[in-house]
């Protein structure tokens, strides 16, 4: 089966300065795929490229077969209607009510009647774990745990294959950073999503991830399952997972996934 993202000997240079070293990397249909890496590693970097945001200086970048750099408009328009994006903070538009937030891939697709508008926002709103009766508040008046919700719903209210997740944890208390990563494990499942994901929170990598790719040294120094990664002897990822590594090994995975799917669930107020 073909790969969902790939990118072949993809580098990339910033202002004269090297971000990325001919990386290699592809993400498989219905896996969550982990990127980490230390502060001006590239990570956010090597994400706009998989979003078309930004174009390597050398090398290539499909996603669903396409390569970004060099299709058309509407090609990319296409592609990009088969994705959706979680922003760090969530980047709501301030001045939209959580209703318009989330209707906004809609209205900018075109043709969708205004009934179906209103049933599918309701219905992503639900999805999240929100009310109908959040649809009119701004979002001023969200916790940061709504906000990362209705930021989630907007993602996926086009029934995307592909969801990009950066920091989705970020800015969350534990207990709601717990709730918010089961809801997504929740929506991975029932929509059968392939992920992208970069953290640096290791709860979520145990709690989410497939495999995990290691940017360092403007390259990629590990990829693999979590158990396998850990076992690297580079020194940022001997740092990243210090004292951790027991928690990386299968069987403890396992346990710890089970005990993640009996989080209670919040209400919105709770949010």
């Amino acid at each position: 089966m073909d790969p969902i993202v790939e990118l072949e000997h993809v580098s990339t240079q910033l202002g004269g300065v090297t971000i990325h070293r001919d990386i290699s990397l592809r993400v498989h249909s219905d896996e969550v795929l982990a990127v980490i890496g230390g502060s001006g590693s590239g990570k956010t970097t090597l994400m706009r490229l998989m979003l078309g945001l930004a174009r390597p200086s050398s090398g290539t970048v499909r996603v669903f077969g396409k390569p970004l750099g060099n299709c058309g408009e509407a090609t990319l328009h296409d592609v990009r209607r088969r994705w959706g994006v979680l922003f760090q903070q969530g980047a709501l538009f301030s001045a939209l009510t959580v209703f318009d937030n989330i209707a906004l891939p809609l209205r900018e697709l075109g043709g969708v009647p205004r009934d179906v508008i209103e049933a599918l926002v309701l219905q992503k709103l639900t999805q999240v774990g929100l009310s109908p009766r959040d649809a009119p508040k701004m979002p001023a008046e969200l916790s940061g745990g709504m906000v990362k919700r209705v930021a989630l719903a907007r993602a996926l209210v086009l029934d995307p294959q592909l969801l990009f997740l950066d920091e989705p944890t970020a800015g969350l208390d534990p207990m709601g950073a717990k709730q918010f990563v089961r809801l997504i494990e929740t929506l991975r499942a029932e929509m059968k999503l392939t992920v992208v994901m970069i953290t640096h929170d290791v709860e979520t990598l145990l709690a989410l991830a497939d495999r995990v790719a290691v940017l360092a040294d403007r390259q990629i120094v590990a990829l693999g399952a979590l158990a396998r990664v850990v076992e690297s002897q580079h020194p940022f990822v001997r740092e990243f997972f210090l004292g951790q590594q027991w928690r990386c090994q299968d069987q403890a995975l396992r346990e710890f996934r089970d005990t993640m799917a009996r989080v209670p669930d919040a209400s919105a107020a709770e949010s």
